[in-house]
């Protein structure tokens, strides 16, 4: 767990850093609006490509390549941007970090259910979860400022630092292939029924992330002042981290089912008390604002969890692979459409409206939330 959690913070600070700090440099090189919003597109489309290759690629090539090949590939384009700030080679680059990332999220997730029994898995993940989560918090808000007063190089070297993650990544991998492997018979049905299984918890996690997309992506253009904006981001973002932290000590403790319908009523919740807030921006209740971004950042964090741990319940060892996968799919995929499907609503009615929209999603996955897990037979 230590070389699986050094190996993550290295890797997500290099995503995090380069986030907002990519596009503002295709900016400096003369791209506009569009051409910016292209970057991180680009970056999340190769990402959504690539995670359904890495499990077929741990059983071929192993662990050991894999990471690294993911430490470099997330890494050196980073330094590679100090050579041109045109859009078409950052593009270039943001495809080549996607492919980085994309193994990066897979190995992480898979790894913690390969190293950690089922009975403290909640709580691994918890931490997995909360090591990802401090470069999110710390080079997110930072990184436009450091690029602004100390210059973009400064950024793209410290977004250079999955390369040191590739020590701890051959640590982890010589760690995980000292774990004892399971024959290659499925008593649950096959690939097909594998994937059934994960519907549940991949839709759960769509209706969380989708609404979490959405105040991530609009919440600038939905506040006045960007001080506000930015406390309510750092609300949510300290929220979900803390709360993907924690439960897992419950999830270990009484199990993941308890803790689902609650957490889906309060996304529905945060997201109706933040429309209610928007509906004029100028009039709204700062209290309020904040303290519905909390209440969703909980959810955000806590179902992020539950539903990976729900994920693995419901495979074999074999598949904990395509597990993660799969549930990285959903949350990258429930992201881009939060972006997409309250953009479209708000851009013909209100944000105030589309945010509801929105919290309805996240109501309609309720019944999958109440409906008792089907959990994959074990010999």
């Amino acid at each position: 767990m230590p070389a699986l959690l050094a190996m993550s913070v290295l890797g997500f600070s290099g995503y995090a850093a380069l986030l907002p700090a990519a596009p503002l440099w295709a900016v400096h090189g003369g791209a506009d609006e569009a051409g910016a919003g292209l970057v991180n597109g680009v970056l999340m489309l190769f990402t959504v490509l690539m995670q359904p290759f890495v499990p077929p690629a741990l059983r071929r090539f192993g662990w050991g390549p894999v990471l690294a090949a993911g430490m470099v590939l997330l890494g050196l384009p980073a330094l590679a941007h100090i050579l041109s700030d045109d859009l078409l080679p950052v593009l270039a680059l943001s495809a080549v970090r996607g492919l980085g990332f994309g193994i990066l999220t897979v190995t992480g997730s898979a790894a913690v259910a390969e190293l950690v029994e089922e009975t403290h898995r909640g709580r691994a993940i918890g931490a997995y979860g909360l090591a990802v989560a401090i470069p999110n918090l710390v080079l997110l808000p930072s990184a436009p400022y450091v690029a602004e007063q100390l210059g973009f190089e400064v950024v793209f070297v410290v977004s250079a630092l999955p390369l040191l993650g590739v020590v701890p990544a051959l640590r982890l991998a010589r760690a995980l292939h000292a774990v004892p492997r399971e024959e290659h018979h499925d008593p649950g049905g096959g690939r097909r029924a594998a994937y059934v299984r994960l519907l549940r918890p991949t839709v759960l996690l769509l209706g969380v992330t989708l609404a979490g997309g959405a105040l991530i992506t609009f919440t600038p253009q939905m506040t006045t002042g960007g001080g506000l904006a930015t406390a309510a981001l750092l609300v949510m973002s300290a929220t979900a981290a803390v709360a993907r932290w924690r439960v897992g000590h419950l999830a270990d403790r009484r199990g993941a089912q308890p803790f689902l319908w609650p957490l889906v009523v309060a996304t529905v919740a945060g997201m109706a008390i933040v429309a209610w807030v928007v509906r004029d921006p100028g009039s709204g209740s700062v209290a309020a604002l904040l303290a519905g971004m909390a209440v969703v950042g909980v959810a955000y964090g806590g179902l992020q969890n539950l539903t990976l741990v729900v994920a693995f319940q419901a495979v074999t060892r074999r598949d904990y692979g395509r597990a993660s996968a799969v549930w990285n799919v959903g949350f990258d995929a429930g992201t881009g459409l939060g972006s997409v499907v309250v953009g479209f609503v708000a851009a013909g009615t209100s944000f105030s409206t589309a945010l509801l929209v929105a919290a309805g999603l996240s109501l309609a996955t309720l019944p999958l939330a109440l409906r008792r897990p089907v959990r994959a037979p074990r010999r």
